[in-house]
């Protein structure tokens, strides 16, 4: 089976757009992706697989043509919705196609338009991805499912909301750096730990915002891909679990994130210590905490030292979420998950600007879909 390559990868800033349209952001990811591939012909394009929630309810059918075809791709296109991790998941379509020999370079991309709706409709259509009946239903919103998970785990471990303050405070920081960032200022411990309670012990600095945004990445061939300008996948691994948090054996973990991990890490031959930059979920700061334990960059109960010990930071080291993370970067659903793919590429590409990191080699994006039904992870590596 040969190798699939990440070539080029664009992004439009995340924030709130009103001027532009989901058609009009995904074109400009495309243009982007494009633009750092030395200007790639876009009829060398085989097909397209675009990930999308529909937030708001525009276009839910044939959403995936509509965009390529604005952005001036008549390729085939395929929509992929897995809630949250919709273009993790559109990332993997395509190394899959590129893998198996059906396609030589795949557009993976995604996008979403959500500050366009109030915020009750908002509510609604985020609702949408958690457990219908027993969840959305009797009127349980996703803070309030992290907020259950955030106190099993106070009360399981040694962790406290100051710990979850030290996720969002780093990921403030980092987000000050990147341009691309929703929330692109730096806050305190104290603002972060002090902040409006959106769903106890969650405070408003936990919580990621409403976000627009589209991403896109490239994905091709051994064939195709010039090594100074790409870098591998090296690995992929995907997991799906029950939806409802309520029908899961644990409140402080994500099985399927895990399940997802060990996929890639055997499919890539390689390991949570080999890993050097990581991009990782943290819809809500409870989410990152249970990302370092899934994911084995540290035992159960012990994420929190790791934030102590300033481990994670862009400085540590395993820095995560160099990007600003969900939390400050911003949460456009669908375009989310290769919006991580897209800062790995730039770190392991040397692109990455004021954020750009030395000595990485290794970049792990991990990608959950609501609260854990479905969750995927790409490891990517650096061509030396």
């Amino acid at each position: 089976m040969r190798d699939a390559y990440v070539i080029g990868a664009g992004q439009t800033a995340f924030g709130s757009f009103p001027d532009e349209s989901y058609r009009s952001l995904f074109a400009t990811a495309v243009e982007r992706a494009l633009a750092s591939a030395d200007g790639f012909d876009p009829g060398a394009v085989d097909e397209a697989v675009v990930g999308t929630l529909g937030v708001g309810g525009r276009q839910i059918g044939l959403s995936g043509p509509a965009v390529t075809e604005y952005a001036g791709l008549s390729v085939p296109t395929t929509r992929v919705e897995n809630a949250c991790a919709a273009s993790g998941y559109a990332v993997r379509n395509a190394v899959q196609a590129v893998k198996s020999g059906m396609a030589d370079v795949v557009l993976a991309g995604g996008f979403e338009v959500m500050t366009d709706v109030s915020a009750d409709a908002a509510k609604y259509w985020l609702g949408v991805s958690g457990e219908t009946e027993w969840e959305r239903l009797t009127g349980t919103t996703f803070a309030g499912t992290y907020a259950q998970m955030a106190s099993a785990y106070l009360a399981e471990y040694d962790a406290t909301v100051d710990d979850l303050s030290r996720a969002a405070v780093k990921n403030h920081a980092n987000g000050a750096r990147n341009p691309h960032a929703h929330l692109g200022f730096e806050c305190s411990l104290e603002e972060a730990s002090g902040g409006s309670v959106v769903a106890d012990p969650l405070t408003l600095y936990h919580c990621c915002p409403t976000s627009d945004g589209a991403a896109a990445v490239l994905v091709a061939s051994e064939d195709v891909a010039e090594s100074d300008d790409a870098a591998r996948i090296a690995g992929v691994g995907a997991a799906s679990d029950r939806v409802g948090v309520f029908e899961r054996d644990t409140y402080t973990s994500i099985p399927a994130s895990a399940a997802a991990a060990e996929a890639a890490y055997e499919m890539a031959d390689l390991g949570p210590d080999d890993v050097d930059v990581a991009e990782v979920h943290d819809c809500f700061a409870i989410a990152e905490l249970l990302a370092y334990e899934d994911l084995g960059f540290c035992e159960r109960g012990e994420a929190a030292e790791l934030l102590r010990a300033g481990v994670t930071e862009r400085d540590g080291r395993l820095p995560v979420n160099v990007s600003g993370g969900l939390k400050a970067k911003g949460h456009p659903i669908g375009a989310t998950g290769a919006g991580q793919v897209v800062e790995l590429y730039k770190q392991l590409t040397g692109r990455a600007g004021d954020r750009q990191l030395a000595d990485v080699d290794v970049g792990l994006a991990h990608n959950v879909g609501g609260s854990g039904g479905a969750a995927v992870v790409t490891l990517l590596e650096a061509e030396s």
